[in-house]
């Protein structure tokens, strides 16, 4: 019989076909049906900053960068995946923390926690652009491809205007009916905006018309019991990222020593 490494296209299947049943597991489920239970499959881990305290990641073109938060050590960075080093970097002054991140079509946004600032910086250089006010707290943050979407650790998501970061219309998310609270760093995916819980070690998967989890994500077990003892109880899963090229995620926490490549599978 042939290798799976001989067979035409085999390869590629038996990489991009779990994600395609995940993907297909979530999309069919109805509004009232309980969330799909999902655990993640490790495929391979990098280094990370463990002084990185990791607001918001996002993968573009291959290259990663990260909003770092605390005040006096919040920065926007550009870090060299395989290896953890940080290539490029720009400090946020305080009273500043750094919060989500996202790349619009031509620029990134990176969001202040309680300062109601939102960052503006060009992606080749890290000039600043300028910035836009908002109201609340600043929490997570992704780019649907049409429109920013916020977190403000509440059930509520908030979708904005990239060109003027004006309120286009607000969701809330709900799962069996009751909203879903500390929605923290965000990841939008196609039709589904990936969310961490804060405090917890679960992601929820959103529909990004209804607000309805369609699937529930336990990432938990990805540091050892050891590593966890030294890094703290503050130091939680936060930071989603997802990489097109192969269907993946990415995914780190809080002052982590360590970056995961994942794909999230039925449980």
């Amino acid at each position: 019989m042939a290798s799976v490494d001989r067979v035409p296209g085999a390869r590629y299947r038996a990489r991009v076909l779990p994600f395609l049943l995940a993907l297909l597991l979530l999309v069919v489920a109805p509004a009232s049906a309980q969330p799909t239970a999902m655990g993640v499959e490790v495929l391979a881990s990098y280094p990370h900053d463990a002084r990185a305290f990791t607001q918001g990641l996002l993968l573009h073109d291959g290259a990663l960068y990260e909003s770092t938060g605390l005040v006096g050590r919040s920065s926007l960075r550009q870090v060299e995946l395989t290896t953890g080093k940080v290539l490029r970097q720009k400090d946020l002054p305080p009273p500043l923390f750094g919060e989500g991140l996202a790349w619009t079509t031509d620029e990134l946004v990176q969001l202040t926690w309680q300062s109601q600032r939102a960052l503006r910086w060009d992606p080749a250089t890290f000039a600043a652009r300028g910035e836009w006010h908002y109201d609340g707290e600043g929490w997570g943050l992704c780019f649907d491809g049409k429109a920013l979407v916020q977190s403000d650790g509440s059930h509520r998501l908030y979708f904005r205007d990239p060109a003027t970061f004006a309120l286009l219309r607000t969701l809330e998310v709900t799962e069996n009916g009751q909203p879903v609270s500390r929605l923290n760093e965000l990841e939008c995916v196609g039709d589904t905006i990936y969310a961490n819980v804060w405090l917890t070690d679960h992601i929820v998967a959103i529909a990004a018309l209804s607000g309805v989890v369609r699937g529930a994500i336990d990432a938990s077990g990805l540091l050892t019991a050891d590593e966890r003892q030294k890094i703290g109880s503050d130091a939680i899963l936060n930071g989603i990222a997802f990489d097109p090229s192969n269907n993946t995620f990415l995914l780190t926490g809080k002052l982590w020593p360590k970056l995961f490549r994942v794909r999230f599978v039925p449980r």
